[in-house]
């Protein structure tokens, strides 16, 4: 008798397809490692978020539109009633073209507690951080923007400012150009003053996430303590007073040096420390409090 032996059709074994079968079959499958790549959240767009929401509210319109004029209208004013026998001679030409800028250090100090402290009291800052759960990229976009802008505004209205009031100013002893020793750095440090102490307030504002508090804070802390410091007979406390950060700033905005006062260096260092301090608190409290 003759048995006969029956062979599997390999070509209906799973384990025997062809090549062809097997490049069809991986094309109908989704790819499981591919993730889609258009709605990552990066540092780009964090800082795009946050320019949209910077240059949508009307607040930041307000308030660094009355930085700028204010600076203009009182350089203006001083270009204009300034004479040569008033007294006035031995003040820098700076400062007292930029003197505006005190005021407009106001604004943008305002501006820059609402820009944390403000969507806190809204309520807006919980949609921030669920779309950013890192939470910390949302600060540094927020300091980033801010200081950009607030920069950016402020040269160029200082420029403006200065170039518009020597032009009253010519036939005056406190004529100078640009080009004169010490006056473009100190137009330029006029802005970056007043920019790194809005990024202290921004800090405050991030740190008690309260408005009137952090504008209590940087009033008290800021323009306050160091008044009633340097009226202490202690010269450990008056060398301390220079570094605090209006005192910085004021010397950054000054042709000339200023007596008493800490040298272009240690004020710059001195500001960057306080507002390295300021954002790292706020950092740290973004990082181990809810919001």
């Amino acid at each position: 008798m003759t048995t006969t032996t029956t062979h599997p059709d390999h070509r209906t074994h799973p384990d025997h397809r062809s090549p062809t079968d097997h490049r069809s079959h991986e094309n109908q499958r989704p790819h499981e490692n591919q993730r889609p790549h258009s709605y990552r959240v990066t540092p780009a767009r964090v800082v795009r978020s946050e320019w949209h929401k910077l240059r949508s509210l009307r607040s930041s319109w307000i308030t660094l539109g009355s930085a700028a004029a204010l600076t203009l209208a009182v350089g203006l004013f001083m270009g204009t009633t300034y004479t040569s026998d008033g007294g006035d001679s031995d003040v820098d030409t700076v400062v007292l073209v930029l003197y505006g800028s005190v005021l407009s250090t106001l604004c943008t100090v305002v501006l820059g507690i609402l820009v944390t402290a403000g969507e806190y009291a809204t309520g807006l800052i919980r949609a921030t951080l669920a779309a950013v759960p890192r939470r910390l990229p949302v600060l540094w976009a927020k300091a980033a923007v801010f200081a950009a802008t607030v920069f950016g505004l402020m040269l160029t209205t200082s420029l403006v400012t200065f170039l518009v009031a020597q032009f009253f100013l010519h036939d005056t002893d406190q004529a100078a150009s640009l080009g004169d020793p010490g006056v473009f750095r100190a137009v330029v440090g006029s802005a970056a003053g007043i920019t790194l102490l809005s990024l202290i307030a921004l800090g405050l504002g991030a740190l008690l996430r309260s408005v009137p508090g952090a504008i209590g804070a940087y009033i008290g802390g800021v323009l306050i303590l160091p008044e009633v410091l340097s009226l202490l007979p202690y010269d450990m406390v008056e060398r301390a007073v220079r570094y605090f950060p209006g005192q910085a700033a004021g010397v950054l905005g000054s042709a000339t040096p200023l007596e008493g006062h800490a040298s272009v260096g240690g004020a710059v260092v001195a500001l960057c420390l306080w507002a390295g301090a300021s954002l790292g608190g706020a950092a740290l409290m973004l990082r181990r409090r809810d919001a």
